[in-house]
């Protein structure tokens, strides 16, 4: 079970080429689906080769795009039995810039019968942006890299969905949000939160008011823009006094104050004995030191992990 390395500076242009594609494509769901709580009608999902959006209901066929990122190619499959792809990997006659990606995905639509018109402005991206249909800058593509960052996306997932398994309340899917470009599970303690204070570069305050309706504890994965290398993250919201002093593991995990997150680098993760067990360490202490401090009924949202079944 792979925890390849993939340091940031080894596939930045093809981190922020890769970050605008999987916006343009995670826009497209959000066009269709109705709004469901905390946004969780927005990610993505890892699957056994990439990203997916999953089923996407619209009124001519249903559909799913998927990044493949063992074959490079971005899939679209609808419900009358329907599929295309077009390679993601740039062409010494085109690269595969953002506004390349952009027009190929609106015309594969088009050609079968599905009109979804997205804005087409980058959101959570610090600084000046071009919008998709125009940015001819970004146009990176490492297929190594690409494949490395999934990989590190299943052995997350994997161990994301084991501490996911020992939690009764209200809780998240595992999913990647294209807007942080991370992948992420939340925990909610059942009670109302002050409203979020947004902030969030192109994205409407009420977005974040309504993903923060609820106390919550998070934890994820993100690539590393803005902090330098990949790592693990963890917060609370509302960050509840001590939080930030707590007593968390493994070693390496620390708080970064500018960003107000628990962090544990990947590096930490992958070169652990144990990285499985390195990761779940740092997801059990910072939820314990949420839970605990904001009185949780830890009692009521908890269960011991359950020992998978042998048979149906």
């Amino acid at each position: 079970m792979p925890w390849p390395a993939l340091p940031l500076a080894d596939w930045e242009p093809t981190y922020a080429t890769l970050h605008r594609w999987t916006q343009i494509v995670g826009k497209v769901r959000l066009a269709a689906m109705p709004w469901t709580n905390h946004a969780w009608h927005t990610p993505l999902y890892v699957t056994p080769r990439g990203l997916s959006t999953g089923l996407v209901p619209h009124d001519a066929a249903s559909f799913e795009l998927a990044f493949d990122f063992v074959d490079h190619r971005l899939h679209l499959t609808t419900e009358d039995g329907r599929a295309a792809s077009f390679n993601l990997q740039p062409m010494a006659s085109r690269p595969m810039s953002v506004a390349a990606f952009c027009d190929l995905l609106t015309h594969l639509l088009a050609a079968h019968g599905i009109d979804m018109p997205i804005w087409p402005v980058p959101v959570e991206i610090p600084g000046d942006v071009l919008p998709f249909d125009e940015d001819e800058a970004n146009a990176a593509y490492d297929a190594d890299a690409a494949h490395r960052h999934w990989q590190i996306l299943v052995a997350s997932h994997r161990v994301f969905t084991r501490f996911r398994a020992r939690f009764i309340g209200k809780s998240s899917p595992v999913h990647f949000f294209w807007g942080a470009f991370d992948l992420a599970l939340t925990r909610f303690s059942g009670r109302t939160a002050p409203a979020h204070p947004g902030g969030a570069p192109n994205c409407a305050d009420r977005v974040l008011e309504e993903d923060y309706s609820h106390e919550v504890s998070s934890a994820g994965f993100w690539a590393g823009a803005g902090l330098g290398e990949p790592a693990y993250y963890a917060y609370a919201y509302p960050e509840p006094e001590g939080y930030r002093t707590a007593a968390v593991r493994p070693e390496a995990a620390y708080y970064h104050a500018d960003l107000g997150e628990y962090v544990l680098p990947y590096e930490a993760v992958r070169t652990a004995d144990d990285p499985d067990a390195a990761l779940l360490d740092f997801l059990q202490t910072t939820y314990e030191a949420a839970a605990d401090l904001a009185d949780w009924d830890r009692a009521a949202l908890e269960r011991p992990a359950l020992p998978a079944p042998h048979r149906a």
